[in-house]
């Protein structure tokens, strides 16, 4: 459930494109405005306004807001404002070149995005820096990692709920003796995984589960200090409770010494308008505390105020 909330009626693109263009003008930038129209805008209602406001102005509006904002304000306002598969293709692209185990953005877009919006992200990524995601991503990473990330990037898993409870059975147990023998990169663990729809990877896990005794992540973290697991237990979170996922890099986000603004921005741009919602109640339930009343005891100023309008009110 999204947290996006747009008025109603909803003013015209050449109305908000001529409104954006006056908060540019003139004696410093108004970003109330700014953030007043875009972060109540759908993902095709911000496409419009950009496609208008270039046609009128000559320029993209992503260039206008670069000459006129910056900082943490500035990633999120142009983050939120890209189409979400030219969002995403961004984040791939940055994860890929500053690559490091301890990053999960590969994994977290590959699995938790649909099969179409996976393949209309590598779509966007050919688009902008004209080369394949599964080129960039097999360039930048190595040996295991790179095993597992350039399928799970390259899948059109089908989407169907149907279940075949006795692949599951039989996958759970391919699982389960795989990760006993400690052969955590095995072909079988990273064809299941990369393979797989996203039901029949969850009716696995829970077979595991209820055969083995032990959730599969519990039995990933043998070897703490084993990076590859990392990877894997990211995997199996993203794609069987990704809101679960969501909370905990938020979370984490928040509660380091110092915000992490670049996991905090993302989260809040990419899934406003999918499943923030629930990221809130989740955040709540674990935490006792609003995400909005985290958030404006971890940040301040224009991003502060952006991050509220596209995370909304809390009941809480």
């Amino acid at each position: 459930m999204a947290t996006l909330s747009i008025p109603e009626p909803v003013p015209s693109p050449a109305e908000d494109a001529e409104l954006l263009r006056k908060a540019f003008v003139g004696w410093g930038t108004d970003e109330n405005t700014i953030i007043s129209i875009l972060a109540h805008r759908s993902a095709a209602q911000r496409c419009l306004i950009r496609q208008h406001y270039a046609q009128v102005y000559g320029e993209d509006l992503l260039k206008s807001l670069d000459k006129e904002i910056s900082g943490d304000f500035e990633r999120a306002v142009l983050l939120w404002t890209l189409d979400p598969a030219e969002r995403d293709a961004l984040l791939l692209n940055e994860a890929a070149r500053k690559w490091h185990h301890s990053n999960n953005v590969i994994v977290e877009i590959a699995c938790t995005r649909s099969s179409e919006e996976l393949f209309a992200i590598r779509r966007a990524y050919h688009a902008r820096y004209k080369r394949s995601l599964e080129e960039d991503v097999a360039a930048y990473t190595s040996g295991d990692f790179r095993k597992l990330l350039v399928p799970l990037v390259s899948a059109y898993r089908y989407e169907g709920a149907e279940v075949n409870m006795t692949l599951a059975k039989s996958e759970a147990k391919i699982l389960h003796g795989k990760i006993a023998e400690k052969a955590y990169s095995h072909e079988e663990i990273i064809r299941i995984l990369t393979t797989r729809s996203k039901a029949q990877v969850l009716a696995t896990l829970n077979h595991y589960n209820n055969e083995f005794g032990n959730p599969i992540n519990k039995d990933l973290k043998a070897d703490p200090k084993d990076e590859f697991l990392f990877t894997l237990r990211a995997v199996t979170r993203c794609m069987s409770t990704p809101e679960k996922y969501f909370e905990k890099v938020i979370r984490l986000a928040i509660n380091k010494l110092g915000t992490d603004e670049g996991a905090l921005t993302r989260v809040v741009a990419t899934r406003a308008e999918v499943d923030l919602k629930v990221i809130k109640e989740i955040y709540y339930k674990r935490n006792s505390v609003p995400l909005s009343r985290a958030i404006s005891k971890d940040t301040s100023g224009d991003y502060e105020a952006m991050l509220l309008a596209l995370v909304g009110q809390d009941d809480a």
